[in-house]
């Protein structure tokens, strides 16, 4: 897979949720370091997500905002 994208993650699948519109899919990068994608339903079905399957996680974003609680 050839991207333009710099941040590719990759990770396995630990839930997944399909709502009417959307699905919600976690991905387990390293032990105890998930992240949370919110995609089309019609695209977790053309891919076939499904627990327990390798995927790759692509972020894309122009602003990193950084934040404390101070």
């Amino acid at each position: 897979m050839e991207i333009s994208a710099r941040n590719l993650l990759k990770g396995r699948i630990t839930h997944v949720q399909i709502g009417a519109v959307n699905a919600e899919i976690e991905l387990e990068l390293a032990e105890n370091l998930k992240i949370v994608s919110i995609i089309t339903k019609t695209s977790a079905e053309r891919l076939n997500l499904s627990e327990g399957k390798e995927v790759f996680a692509v972020i894309k974003a122009s602003d990193v905002m950084i934040g404390t609680e101070e």
